[in-house]
């Protein structure tokens, strides 16, 4: 966990590789549950015996799912102590470049790409990019953006 201190620290993090989260296993129950919350009930995530004769042999997470887990996975990378707050406040250019078939394990490196002065404070960008265990090709890139209150 690198924990940066305050704004300052943060600036001078930009184009730092942050670190990785810890592996995740992408479980079929969560799989479930995030259709459930979401009205997702697409065979290719929720029909295992379906999925076996389908393209992936299996079921894989939905793409959202995996953007979903980004807070969780970048809260083990890094933090920031010394503000007030931060708030998630959007993503850049999601992409999933490679499906996340069900028991795979998935982590996050961040790389900080900009720290902007707005009038609440700082907005942070990041290269978010998960990855699956055992695979070359990243399971999703994004660029989060988030509002820091110092």
């Amino acid at each position: 966990m690198r924990v940066i201190n305050g704004v300052d620290e943060l600036r001078a993090a930009v184009g730092e590789h942050l670190g990785y989260s810890s592996w995740h296993e992408v479980t079929q129950e969560r799989i479930d549950q995030f259709a459930e919350a979401t009205g997702d009930h697409q065979w290719i995530h929720v029909d295992p015996e379906r999925a076996k004769d389908g393209p992936f042999g299996s079921t894989i997470a939905h793409g959202y799912l995996t953007l979903s887990m980004v807070p969780m996975l970048v809260w083990e990378v890094y933090r920031v102590d010394g503000v007030k707050m931060g708030v998630n406040y959007g993503s850049d250019k999601v992409r999933f470049p490679t499906p996340v078939p069900v028991g795979s394990k998935v982590r996050a490196g961040v790389e900080l790409t900009a720290v902007d002065d707005i009038p609440l404070g700082v907005q942070v960008t990041a290269k978010v990019t998960v990855e699956i265990e055992g695979v070359q090709k990243p399971a999703m890139v994004a660029q989060t953006i988030s509002v820091v209150v110092p």
